[in-house]
């Protein structure tokens, strides 16, 4: 990275290199788990849909389906048409415009994540008018489409932590942030066909997800490097859990 890269002094903060680090090599491992080198379609879907529901949980909501499989939960409902949007083909069409629109992408998954949450549909997809809120979203969008070569891993946890500090929409923020950050993953190459699953451990660990997100937010130096650090552990965490998924579906 060049002194320009508003992102390069994150690697100098203690463990973030490595933990970036380990994070690739455990996602790079599970792509070349001989299940998902032909079957990650079906491990994918397993993937996305425990994201899904892990995530609803980080945010209160129920974890719980109705026995038509249909979701009384508005916050699990939302959360689950995020996880189908990043699923199959729809993740390819949700990958390419996050590629070279991240704020269309935004709107798109808060759309899905809100729609049994608002009372006005005019909100859905709309960030706030407060003041900062589209330089910042601008900024990300930037480092998104190229303005940084920071490692994938720190990159998806930045956002992810912008994102959930900004508060760019009147609700399902943290949904979108966590989905945010998987698609930084899928369109950098480094979780190409969305196999972790890292949501399971922010939620195993939701009391140091909430507390380290709200230093990143607060700019605490400190506190922004241990953000990374968990969120490349999440990540390298995730890995292990889509290993399980592939055994699984190679024993059945």
């Amino acid at each position: 990275m060049t002194s320009s890269d508003p992102l390069a002094p994150l690697l100098d903060l203690p463990g973030v290199a490595a933990a970036a680090d380990s994070a690739r090599d455990a996602l790079a491992a599970v792509h070349r788990h001989p299940t998902n080198l032909r079957g990650w379609d079906k491990t994918s879907t397993e993937a996305s849909w425990r994201a899904g529901r892990s995530s609803a949980a980080i945010d209160g909501g129920s974890v719980e389906l109705r026995r038509d499989g249909d979701f009384d939960d508005p916050i699990l409902a939302g959360a689950m048409r995020v996880a189908q949007a990043l699923d199959g083909e729809a993740l390819e069409q949700l990958t390419a415009v996050f590629r070279r629109a991240p704020a269309q992408a935004f709107a798109r998954l808060h759309m899905l994540a809100a729609a049994d949450l608002v009372t006005d549909p005019d909100e859905l997809g709309r960030p706030s008018a407060a003041p900062g809120v589209a330089e910042r979203l601008d900024l990300l969008g930037q480092l998104v489409t190229g303005a940084t070569r920071a490692p994938a891993p720190v990159l998806a946890a930045v956002v992810h932590g912008e994102l959930l500090g900004l508060t760019a929409f009147p609700t399902a923020n943290g949904i979108v942030a966590r989905a945010a950050s998987r698609l930084v993953c899928t369109s950098s190459g480094l979780d190409p066909h969305n196999l972790g699953v890292p949501e399971v451990t922010w939620l195993r660990r939701v009391d140091d997800y909430r507390a380290l997100s709200s230093r990143f937010a607060a700019g605490d130096a400190e506190g922004i490097g241990e953000w990374i650090v968990l969120c490349c552990s999440a990540l390298e965490s995730g890995a292990a859990e889509a290993k399980s998924i592939a055994d699984a579906a190679r024993a059945g």
